[in-house]
């Protein structure tokens, strides 16, 4: 497997420092640079390049209401690792906020993280509430998948080793992904579509889970991405926990028990789900803070080692 090209500048943006306060003034679009449309690719490279911005459609996204590069179009913002360092694995980054933002406090510890540990990241900048309603944010997750894994050969990466990784309510994102998946459209005129859907793998940071059940449900997420009156079988289709099959990939699963915005208790039947099906996977349920904790050490050493038990 070829290694990923090297980014035009000397040293990927990967690999330098980035402070609390850069990440707290981070354009959605693009996550430390500010962004206008002109910088949008608007179809695959022949090469990666670090921090390219790709967009997910040529034209409009489905259902796009605008043409603000911020809002109304997804994106994929490209982490490179270290020249000669890549895996050939890749992940799909879906970062938190409520479904209301995309919370660069996630994306860019994220992409740097699994950059550095030669994995090549892609953020993904999904649209939101409360322009956006379901299933606007899910095609944007199901595209981020194809998108890469359609492009992975020409950018020597390993078509079969593409995973997602989610925060809260991306968390919900990249958990819907790996659980909604199909195997493309083969007979579809837009190369991307005839690609797979489906994750190798899923990493999900205390996500939001189900939608159905008001006891442990994060009322927030499900109003931006439902609506205040969604129908009961649609918060069934989107609680992800019951959508669990055999077909679901691996997964590493870490939620905190002192998280209070994010009941445990989805993490819980999720993996209870992952369980009754005979899928594997590695639940962190400890007390190591409060929601929302990012990348820290209490669990992304034992995500990297897992990551490297599945060939990443």
């Amino acid at each position: 497997m070829p290694t990923v090209a090297p980014a035009t500048s000397a040293t990927p943006f990967a690999q330098t420092t980035v402070t609390t306060a850069q990440i707290n003034a981070a354009s959605t679009v693009f996550f430390v640079l500010n962004a206008d449309a002109s910088k949008i690719l608007p179809s695959p490279p022949k090469q990666l390049e670090d921090l390219q911005i790709l967009r997910l459609w040529a034209g409009p996204a489905p259902l796009q209401q605008g043409d603000n590069p911020a809002a109304d179009t997804p994106t994929l913002t490209v982490y490179l690792p270290p020249y000669g360092k890549a895996t050939g694995a890749a992940m799909v980054i879906c970062p938190g906020g409520a479904y209301t933002h995309v919370s660069p406090r996630e994306g860019i510890p994220a992409g740097q993280w699994l950059a550095k540990n030669g994995i090549t990241a892609f953020i993904l900048n999904y649209r939101v509430g409360p322009k956006y309603r379901y299933p606007a944010e899910t095609d944007d997750g199901l595209r981020a998948m194809r998108y890469v894994r359609a492009n992975a050969v020409a950018w020597g990466l390993d078509p079969q080793r593409i995973g997602i990784i989610g925060f809260s309510a991306g968390g919900h994102l990249a958990s819907y992904v790996a659980t909604h998946f199909d195997p493309g459209k083969p007979d579809d005129t837009d190369p991307i579509e005839r690609a797979s859907s489906r994750p190798d793998l899923q990493i999900l940071l205390y996500p939001v889970m189900t939608m159905s059940d008001n006891a442990i449900v994060e009322r927030g997420s499900r109003s931006s991405l439902l609506g205040a009156n969604p129908a009961p079988e649609l918060l069934d289709l989107l609680s992800n926990e019951k959508q669990v099959t055999k077909d679901t990939p691996p997964a590493f699963v870490c939620h905190s028990t002192q998280d209070n915005t994010v009941p445990i208790a989805n993490s819980d039947r999720y993996t209870d789900a992952l369980a009754k099906n005979n899928v594997p996977y590695v639940f962190i349920r400890e007390p190591i803070g409060g929601h929302g904790f990012g990348i820290t050490d209490a669990w992304s050493g034992q995500a990297m080692a897992w990551l490297r038990t599945q060939k990443f």
